[in-house]
């Protein structure tokens, strides 16, 4: 993969905080503000973006482990970016370091790792 991925890809996503993003919504928490889960999401989406032009056909990643911390509450209403970057390649592994904001000021951020998979022959596996 290291002569088709390279080091220092990048994607930002975008998400609006709706009540279908709080905590209370997903059931992670009992509040009305962005939810965990919601942020780590939107990184993933993040991280799948950045490198899903650079792939062979027929593949694609999937998301194996996540570290991240969530720093700071959003309100619902809210302008979320996730930025991932790709740092590291190995193999079929893709470690990306990713970061969330909300007006420009860090909520959470972490280390995503992805695998590339054949699509189909991941999908006969279910």
């Amino acid at each position: 993969m290291q002569d088709v991925l390279q080091k220092g890809l990048t994607h930002t996503s975008r998400l609006t905080v709706g009540r279908e993003h709080t905590a209370l919504a997903m059931g992670s928490g009992d509040m009305e503000v962005f939810a965990t889960p919601a942020m780590v999401a939107l990184m993933e989406h993040a991280a799948m973006l950045a490198v899903a032009s650079s792939l062979p056909e027929g593949s694609t990643t999937v998301g194996a482990q996540m570290d991240t911390t969530h720093l700071r509450p959003s309100a619902v209403g809210a302008e979320i970016e996730a930025r991932a970057e790709l740092v590291a390649v190995e193999g079929r592994k893709l470690t990306f370091h990713v970061q969330a904001t909300d007006r420009g000021e860090t909520i959470g951020e972490g280390t995503h790792v992805r695998f590339v998979v054949d699509r189909a022959r991941f999908l006969a596996k279910l």
